[in-house]
């Protein structure tokens, strides 16, 4: 895969492969074809079919570079390497460049639903050895 010049996509040693296929083979396939390479849950999905929401983002995803959508159950297919999606999160939508190893992963396991915490320290009272702390 040639990188263009304007082209964010990360730089890698090797061409990545996706059991034993390139992304270029891989875009290739038909959707039975690609089917045969996931896993059983993703196989499964495909199998029983797409719904019109899925359907749609598919062909927005194939006009557009960029494209916002609640559907965190989504699959990442090879079509989609190199596009920007927006994922909600709940909250807000997270942005997500798609490179190569996500395939096969879904959308909702690059926008995560909880933020980290950073416990502060604790206040007065809170303990034992603060609640006789003079707070002058």
């Amino acid at each position: 895969m040639a990188k263009k010049p304007g082209s964010k996509l990360p730089k890698r040693k090797e061409e990545f492969t996706y059991r034993g296929r390139n992304v270029s083979d891989l875009s290739k396939m038909s959707m039975e074809e690609l089917a045969g390479l996931l896993p059983a849950r993703q196989r499964r999905t495909i199998k029983r079919g797409f719904s019109q929401e899925r359907k749609k983002l598919l062909s927005n995803l194939r006009k557009k570079d960029s494209v916002r959508t609640h559907l965190r159950d989504m699959i990442v297919f090879p079509e989609m390497v190199g596009k920007r999606v927006e994922i909600h999160n709940g909250k807000s939508f997270e942005k997500v460049e798609i490179i190569p190893e996500m395939i096969g992963h879904y959308f909702g396991e690059f926008a995560l639903t909880r933020g980290r915490v950073s416990h502060g320290a604790a206040g007065v009272g809170a303990t034992r050895s603060s609640k006789f702390v003079p707070l002058k």
